[in-house]
This record gives structure tokens, sequence and C-alpha cells, in this order.
């Protein structure tokens, strides 16, 4: 049945729904007006279509040049025009001017300019007033500026309080949607239809739904194929080889597009009563075969190069003959003598009564169907038993290759391992593997991750475990690394990576005096002139040639001297402990042990107390009691870490306690010196 003007409309919006595109329409009806209908029914959506993302665009981006369509078609322009023309809008509404357009910018510019220009403008005043003398103020009345502005209460005026659409009813007013959205509860808002999510695209098997705004597109799933390229519409399109120069016709040949490929025609024409076949080659014509006799009746035809000669019936000549020139008898016919060579280039044609025959050269063999001699291909007919790896027919002939990492043999057939490492591929060690060859460094360097072939130095030193190579400074080298001490007071451990102090009083390279007592410590010494009190001497156990890091005193009174015997001070010692700067401290350190000497009196009477009286500085020490191997041990521990270089006297005391009474003491002084660097 015949589609009427409205159905064949509808047909076209449809399509322009589904496909965002009206070309390729299907034929709905033979009539030529149902056509131009559907057609023009198709672009009129498509420009509503891009109008609406113009103005969605400009409200969501409040720009619109960064839209990524395609510049050249005409719903690119629709889209630009009313993004444009929003923006203008919203302009005019941020500006505090009226919302009615100029007519110059064309009436569907200036209904997207009403629509997205804002709200607030109740009215306009135009009241003109003017400080010039003779100037008076006119007033407009209400009518004049309905006149001027018709839709000042239009209560869709710049869109009214919808996100698209706005239609006024008079009394109140109806939001809608552009195409590809759906109005919100609200009944203001417009929401995107995923029609991907719905189901309602129609993209069809191969293709997956992408969705946009307003809309989706289809994207295909697969390729084209050999001699097509997909289009952003998701369409396949021939490539045209022959515009692209990817085609492989020789020099000789013209190039000619076919759907999905090409074709290669010959330059050289042939010269009448030949025929070119693919390769370019021109072939005679027998015209004598032709469907139209070209002899007239009473004679027969005769074929020749290029041409044909017509005689009368005589005596019939069998295939390989013809009648000579009186056209009595049958002759032989030398086909050997054609300029054609029937045998092929290169080959001896020996010719026959009625016949010839071809003795071809070796590596070829004789065509019954072509009557010619025709290459053997040697590498198809024997396949994988002439060569070891890869065979190369030529003509006549074939020859063997090998695959990288291996070399021709001397049979020409064979292929032996190749040594790249004879030619140094690698910057230090080569190793050949069957096929391709390795390359590896030496101790200190590692193989580049970029060529796999050049070596790297391997930094020790800025290794996680870098820290622990050396005890104080790691310097790295070429393929190794070397440990370093302090300039003074240090020198480098046999094993090349820990710091060994220098002791200075040992090796006798102090500068103390004869009255200093020299005392080593950690990077250096101390000289430390310490005497004992009065009524105290040195004890003998200090009178040695070989250097002590301890003096002690004991008390020596005078004879009558009742103080001197009755102070509870029984020695006074002086001893030097040198610390490094621990570089984790993570628990006390025990640095000092006080062993205490049980005086003559029962030990079960007497209480022994150890205490620091003075130098705790920050309290970075405390002294704990413990019993061990069955005396009474006073242990000092450094309990907070301590930055050196540092140093500090401790005042130890040692007292026996019997009945609340001191009745012994001995004194500690204990001169702490931190070293400043960690180890």
């Amino acid at each position: 049945a015949e589609l009427s003007v409205d159905e064949c409309c509808d047909k076209g919006v449809e399509w322009a729904n589904k496909n965002r595109i009206c070309t390729s329409l299907p034929l709905i009806s033979v009539s030529r007006e149902c056509s131009l209908t559907q057609e023009q029914c198709c672009r009129s959506q498509l420009e509503k279509q891009s109008c609406s993302d113009g103005v969605e665009f400009a409200n969501v981006r409040e720009e619109c040049d960064s839209h990524p369509g395609e510049n050249a078609t005409c719903e690119a322009e629709y889209f630009k025009t009313c993004c444009y023309c929003c923006l203008l809008g919203k302009a005019a509404q941020l500006q505090g001017q009226s919302c009615e357009p100029n007519p110059k910018m064309g009436y569907q510019c200036g209904i997207v300019f009403r629509s997205c220009c804002g709200k607030g403008q109740e009215g306009i005043d135009l009241s003109i007033s003017d400080d010039a003398p003779g100037k008076e103020q006119v007033e407009i009345s209400k009518e004049e500026l309905d006149q001027e502005d018709p839709y000042l209460h239009d209560g869709c005026r710049g869109g009214g309080p919808c996100s698209q659409q706005c239609r006024d009813t008079g009394a109140s007013y109806v939001c809608s949607c552009f195409v590809g959205y759906h109005l919100q509860p609200d009944g203001i808002t417009c929401e995107d239809i995923n029609e991907c999510i719905t189901g309602t695209h129609s993209c069809g098997l191969g293709q997956t739904c992408v969705n946009t705004l307003g809309s989706f597109r289809c994207q295909r799933d697969t390729s084209c194929g050999t001699g097509y390229e997909l289009t952003d519409d998701s369409r396949c399109k021939d490539i045209d080889e022959c515009e692209t120069g990817t085609h492989n016709c020789p020099p000789d040949f013209i190039c000619q597009n076919t759907p999905g490929s090409f074709r290669c025609r010959p330059k050289l024409q042939c010269m009448s009563g030949f025929i070119q076949d693919a390769l370019g080659n021109c072939i005679d014509i027998n015209e004598c075969l032709s469907t139209t006799m070209p002899c007239p009746a009473g004679q027969v035809c005769m074929n020749t190069e290029g041409s044909f000669t017509c005689q009368r019936i005589s005596p019939s000549c069998g295939r390989g003959y013809h009648l000579n020139e009186d056209g009595t008898r049958c002759v032989d016919v030398d086909e050997c003598s054609s300029p054609n060579q029937p045998c092929g280039e290169g080959h001896l044609c020996i010719n026959a009564p009625g016949n010839y025959r071809c003795e071809c050269k070796s590596g070829y063999t004789f065509d019954v169907i072509s009557r010619t001699c025709i290459d053997i291909n040697e590498c198809r007919r024997y396949p994988g038993r002439l060569c070891a790896h890869k065979c190369e027919n030529t003509p006549g002939s074939y020859f063997c290759t090998c695959t990288m990492g291996f070399k021709l043999s001397a049979d020409g057939r064979s292929c032996e391992d190749l040594n790249e490492c004879e030619s140094n591929p690698c910057s230090q060690e080569c190793a050949n593997v069957y096929g391709s060859y390795q390359c590896y460094c030496r101790r200190g360097f590692q193989l580049s991750d970029i060529d796999g072939i050049s070596c790297e130095d391997i930094d020790e030193c800025a290794l996680p475990t870098g820290g622990h190579i050396c005890s104080f400074r790691c310097i790295n080298v070429p393929g190794s690394f070397q440990c370093t001490c302090p300039s003074s007071g240090y020198r480098l451990a046999p094993n090349a990576r820990n710091c060994q102090d220098i002791d200075e009083c040992v090796a006798e390279s102090h500068n103390c005096s004869f009255n200093e007592t020299c005392f080593n410590i950690q990077g250096g010494f101390r000289c430390l002139a310490l005497e004992c009190p009065e009524n105290y001497r040195k004890s003998g156990d200090n009178v040695r040639l070989e250097k002590t890091d301890t003096v002690r005193c004991v008390k020596s009174c005078r004879q009558n001297d009742v103080s001197c015997v009755l102070d509870p001070v029984h020695t006074i010692s002086h001893t030097v402990i040198s610390l490094p700067t621990f570089r984790e401290f993570t628990r006390p350190e025990e640095i000092i042990f006080l062993r205490a000497i049980t005086p003559t009196y029962p030990a079960n009477q007497a209480d022994i107390i150890f205490d620091i009286t003075e130098g705790n500085l920050r309290d970075s020490f405390d002294i704990i009691k413990r019993y061990m191997d069955g005396m009474t041990v006073g242990v000092v521990r450094q309990v907070r870490p301590i930055v050196g270089p540092f140093h500090a006297i401790l005042k130890l005391e040692m007292n026996y306690v019997m009945g609340g009474v001191v009745s012994h003491r001995n004194i500690v002084n204990v001169h702490i010196f931190v070293s400043e660097y960690w180890f």
C-alpha cells in the first residue's frame, strides 16, 4: 500500500533517532515524494538533536570549542550555532541585559537565546533620564512596555524553571526534554537516557553500543577485513590502494581500484589480431574459431600471426599442417620458426612433422597443456627434504637459507650454529648458545635492561643494604666499592669494611706530658692529669710500665688523724670510657659494672647501695643492682641516645650500709666520651 506523507516523515524521524545520520536511508516506497519527505524529516530531526546537544554542552561546559565533532558536517554547524547562541543568552542574563534577541540573529538562534537567558529579569526599565538642559524624562506606559517586550509575562521567559524546554500554558508552565533525555520526578530536571542499558539502541550483531549525551553510537567489534577501513560512524570503507600508493603493480602496469582490492592492467596495448593476458603478454587470436565464420562459403579459414587467410576448400590438413601456397597439398607447419619461442626463452624447440617437441633445461619440465617449459618448484615438490631450515625457489633451481643465529654449512643445505660472540656483540662477556648468544657482566656490573648488551656499574653504596656494607662511609667505584674511615683516629679493618680505633696510648703516638695520663677513646685520646686528693695515694697496681684506663686512689691517713680514719670513703677511682653514637637505640645499653668487695664483717649484715650523685645530664644514665656469681654488682646503663661529640663525668658511689649507717664507701669518677661517628 502507498504510504502517506506523515508516515514517510515518521520513518525519516525514526531513522535519525536510531542512526544519527541521514545517508543510506532505506527504500520504503517507490514514490519520489515519499523519499524526499523521509530525507527532509530525517535532516530536520538531526538538526533538532544537534541543537539540543549544543544547548546541553553550553549549559554543562560553559564553552563550545572543545566539542570533538567533525566541523565539516551540517550537524556540527547546528551544534555550534545553538551552543554559541545559548552562551550569548546566558551572558545577556549575567550582564543584566534584555532576554529579547536581536532579530538579525535568526529565528532558531533567537529561540535558543531566549531559552538560555537567565531567570530574574522581571521587567525592563525603559525610562530615559538625561541631565542635559532642555531634556525631560519620558515615561512609558504598561501597554507600551508589553508591546515592546511581548515575552515580559511569559512564565518560560529565559528558559523558565526548566532545565531544557519550557512551554507556557497561561496559568502555569510544562517542562519537557530534548530527544535522548527523560524528565525527572521533580518535573524540571532532564537526565540523559542510557540507550545501551535500557536496550533501546539499534546496534546489531558485531557492534557495541556506546552511550553519548542525548543519543548513542554503534561501534564495530571486529575489523573490516583486508582492503577496507573502519570509519568514525563504524562503517567499512573501501581503501583505494591506487590513490594511497599501497599497490604492487609493476611500472609497465596501471593500477585500477576494485572493492576491497585492486587490479593491475598493462600499459602496452596489443596490435589488432592479438589479445592481452593477465601478465601483459600478447596472444594471437584465432579468428577461425569465432562464431561468425570470417571466410565465405566454399573457403576454409587459416589462422596466421595476428590475422587469418581464406583458402579454397582443398585437401584437408590435420593439426600441424597447412596448405601450400597453391592450396594443392598439406605441408608441415614449422612451429619452432615462430618468434614467440613456443618452448620458452632459452629452451630448445625441435620441429617434427605435424608437431614439435621441447627439450627443457635442468630445473624445468614440459607442460602438455601450455606446451612450454615451466619452472619446477623444488621447494614445493620436496618440502622439508632439500633444506634444513628454509628453501627459496629460483628459475630452474633453488637455494637454502638459515634462520637467524645460524649459517649455511659447506654442503649448501645444512645449517650450523653461528658463534655471534666472535664479533664481540657484548660490552663485557658473551656466551654463545644454540641459535643465539647471551651477554653477561663481570662482578660489580649488571646487564642493561634497555639493550641487553651493555653493562652498567652497580652502585653498591646506593643499594638498600648499602648502609651495612661499610661501617662508616661507602665510595662507589666502577665494578666495586671502597669503604673509608674518619680521617684521624681510625684505620680500616682487615675485612676492608669496618673501622678500627687506633689506640694512641699503646702506640705511644700521643702527646701527653709526663704528669698526664693517656686515656684512649673512640677516634682519639685524652691526656688527663688525675691526682689523688689529700690523705689518698695512688694504688700500687697503677705503678706499672704499661698504660691503663683507670687510676685508683686508696685512703692513706696520717698518724693520729682521727677524722680521716672515721671518713667512710676508702677509695676514689678515675676511669675513662669511650662510647659510640648508637645507630639504633631500642633498649638500655650496659656500659659499667661495679663489683662490690665484701668487707671483713659478715656480708649478710651489710646492704650495698649504688648511686649516681653527679654528672647525669638529662638523666641519660641509671644504675641497677644485680647479683652475679655470688657477688653484688652495680650495673650502669645508658637509657637515652646521646649524639656525639659528648663528654661527661659521672660520679658513682658504692655504699656499705649497716644498721642504717654508711660504714664503707667507694667513689668512682667515670669520664665518658661519646664519639660523633656511628659504627
